[in-house]
């Protein structure tokens, strides 16, 4: 049974880092090619926590854009009672 966990733990690390290499601009790659990266990932064990660890730019908290100070504003009404135009219905 624990030899069982450990496999699906396994894939599903692979999983998760193979849709993250995927997922990841090129330009946020560190060190090797993402093609390189990939070749890496099917290393048994280590490759995806080497991806994981070593292979993408991390961002840090508060490193996105720049804050207005403004909210955003919502795209447009959220549900009837916020529609101008149904409430005039009513």
């Amino acid at each position: 049974m624990g030899k069982f966990i450990l496999v699906v733990i396994g894939i599903a690390l692979f999983v998760y880092a193979l849709f993250d290499l995927i997922a990841t601009p090129r330009d946020r790659v560190r060190y090797v090619p993402k093609p390189l990266w990939f070749v890496v990932l099917l290393i048994v064990g280590i490759g995806p926590v080497l991806w994981l660890l070593l292979g993408r730019k991390r961002q840090l908290p508060g490193m996105g854009k720049p804050q207005t100070g403004k909210p955003p504003k919502p795209g447009g009404p959220m549900g009837p009672d916020d529609d101008p135009d149904y409430l005039r219905g009513l």
